[in-house]
């Protein structure tokens, strides 16, 4: 589902794309500022300055600004990745990769771990890893070998399953250059196997 699908209302003209991405920031704020107790529209529509009429017209209600939230996130990571894959980053590209998931939400902690939540308690599983298939397809092992299927999926999955997991639990370590380390030697020691 795409971050139009889960409005009301298709923004379609500029000065409404505009709004929905005010009132989706101002979320995050108020996410990471008060956390899920104090996550409501009216906290969202006055945080991002905007009638609480016009907020609805483009979410029915909270649950769907939490879900818009955590796919626009979704959508800039997988942005990034796919930048990573095509290089020029300065890293390797699996360090990149794995980077990109360590800084979205612009280190908003809270933010994160409850768009996230909310947005795999909807989710189409199967959709989402589908927005990532990209690359999978890219991976190769340490001869230079492409990956089959199910060995870009154990990967793939092994290391989004501790990013994840990192998440939801709201380590202190998530951002830290000791948990990228550890992700990537993961990667690495599977490919070398």
């Amino acid at each position: 589902m795409s971050l139009v699908e889960n409005t009301r209302k298709i923004p379609r003209q500029g000065r409404a794309k505009v709004s929905v991405d005010i009132v989706l920031e101002a979320a995050a704020q108020v996410l990471e500022a008060s956390g899920e107790a104090g996550f409501n529209t009216n906290a969202v529509s006055e945080r991002a300055g905007v009638s609480i009429g016009t907020l609805y017209r483009y979410f029915p209600d909270k649950q769907a600004i939490l879900h818009a939230l955590a796919l626009r996130e979704t959508e800039a990571h997988r942005d990034r990745v796919m930048a990573a894959l095509e290089g020029g980053q300065g890293v390797a590209r699996d360090r990149a990769m794995i980077r990109a998931f360590v800084q979205a939400f612009a280190g908003r902690r809270q933010a994160r771990r409850i768009a996230a939540s909310a947005l795999l308690a909807q989710a189409d599983h199967a959709e989402l890893a589908a927005k990532f298939s990209a690359a999978e397809e890219g991976l190769t092992d340490a001869k230079g070998r492409p990956l089959t299927r199910i060995q870009a999926f154990v990967l793939s999955r092994a290391i989004h399953g501790a990013m994840r997991a990192a998440v939801l639990e709201g380590v202190d370590f998530l951002e830290s250059r000791e948990f990228e380390d550890e992700l990537v030697r993961l990667g690495r020691a599977y490919l070398a196997a």
